[in-house]
């Protein structure tokens, strides 16, 4: 997905002033990071469906197709627009090899949920403890991922 975005990026990089991508992601940042801050509500594009069960036993393509629809947000839920800022900064202002690096941080994010969440217990344990420290989960994460766009962008 990176590599395709990055690919169709290289029409705006190529066709835009960077002062006016720059100002498209600035803007979609500063929307997003207030959604994120819930400062105010956005909905974001998203595929509110889960993977039906048949897909298991597609065997390997099951596995095949689960993981890139996961992976890439074409078939779940979305409670954040991280994802979609990611893909915006990779099509506007990230340079082309550095698509890979964004798309590298968006791959440990979403490994790094279900491994926390199994890791923890099966007891409800992590579902409570993501509700307690959301509040400030959310806005450091929402930070993070704008700051690190954003240095990307200017490296330029």
């Amino acid at each position: 997905m990176a590599f395709a975005a990055a690919v169709l990026g290289a029409l705006p990089q190529a066709l835009l002033p960077g002062s006016v991508r720059s100002a498209v992601f600035g803007a979609a940042a500063l929307a997003v990071l207030g959604r994120e801050l819930r400062l105010w509500r956005l909905r974001v594009p998203e595929n509110a469906r889960l993977v039906p069960e048949r897909v298991q036993h597609l065997g390997e393509w099951g596995a095949l197709q689960f993981g890139f629809e996961m992976g890439t947000g074409m078939r779940t839920y979305s409670p954040s627009a991280l994802p979609h800022l990611a893909l915006l900064a990779i099509v506007l202002v990230v340079p082309f090899p550095a698509a890979f690096a964004v798309a590298t941080g968006f791959a440990a994010g979403r490994f790094a949920m279900p491994l926390l969440s199994n890791a923890w217990s099966d007891d409800g344990g992590w579902t409570a403890l993501w509700v307690r420290s959301e509040p400030v989960a959310r806005p450091l994460l929402a930070l993070t991922c704008v700051g690190t766009l954003t240095v990307a962008m200017l490296l330029r």
